[in-house]
């Protein structure tokens, strides 16, 4: 089990001084998203990889995958009617799947609320369309020997693809062991039917969950909101949970570093608390 820092998180910095900082507070990595990375990160140089690869593991740490996929390069899409514009994503996923194994990562997570929209009066075709780009990204992941999975993301941000089940639909029908889903704490305490607890006990069992990521439902770091871990982190270890944690808060109070390092002692204390 390692926990990785979501690196937008203090991306204001250099990527190796993120990784040290990342390092000092006790993280066991990042978990990078791409746009910080430049305009069109899929495209990055095999030695611009390795420089990246080897800052981590000169800090001490590693690089556990990539997430918010979608953001750069501009203008992606896994639902739009335009074939030309999602045959364009799809290239982009197989090239970040690439990325994600040179790096050393091990999942991708495709959350990207602005990319998978559904246009009103085509959500049939919307959704097809998306399908076809996961199990797009399925092979490409199968390939690179990664895992990409669909994020749930809720109500709030995206009409498509809310919760678990929405998501292991869609993992069933495509029918790849690479392409899997996740759970997003921000999301599923509003969005999801269950409890996290009796969502993490309902789905991991399937083999679906390879993700996780800690958040609050308001949107900042774990602990600095009303949302309880403890239960959550209880289910996961019932359930033996061998995956990879992703620390994402959206909202750094009072500034990214202090959000990191207050997210990261109290993930700590909360799992070294367990009875």
């Amino acid at each position: 089990m390692r926990i990785g820092l979501c690196n937008e998180v203090i991306a204001d910095r250099p990527f190796a001084a993120q990784c040290d900082l990342a390092a000092k507070l006790g993280y066991d990595g990042l978990e990078v998203s791409p746009f910080t990375l430049g305009d069109e990160p899929h495209r990055l140089s095999s030695e611009e990889r390795r420089a990246l690869r080897r800052a981590a593991s000169d800090a001490g740490i590693v690089i556990t995958g990539l997430h918010y996929l979608m953001r750069a390069p501009a203008g992606l899409s896994i639902t739009s009617r335009d074939k030309a514009q999602r045959d364009r994503t799809v290239g982009v996923i197989r090239d970040l799947c690439e990325l994600a194994a040179d790096l050393g990562g091990t999942v991708l997570v495709h959350g990207s609320p602005d990319q998978r929209k559904l246009e009103t009066g085509f959500e049939t075709e919307g959704r097809q369309h998306a399908i076809d780009c996961f199990a797009a990204a399925g092979e490409a992941a199968a390939k690179a020997g990664v895992i990409y999975c669909i994020e749930p993301l809720s109500r709030r941000q995206t009409d498509h693809i809310n919760t678990v089940e929405e998501a292991a639909n869609i993992v069933t029908t495509v029918g790849n062991p690479a392409l899997r889903t996740m759970i997003d704490c921000s999301s599923a305490a509003p969005t999801e039917p269950m409890s996290i607890p009796d969502t993490i006990r309902r789905w991991l069992p399937t083999g679906m969950i390879a993700h996780v990521h800690l958040n609050d439902p308001n949107r900042r770091g774990p602990g600095e909101g009303d949302l309880a871990f403890a239960p959550i982190f209880t289910a996961l270890r019932e359930q033996n949970y061998e995956g990879d944690y992703g620390i994402e808060p959206f909202v750094y109070v009072p500034d990214g570093p202090t959000c990191a390092a207050r997210a990261i002692g109290y993930v700590r204390g909360t799992m070294e608390a367990l009875p």
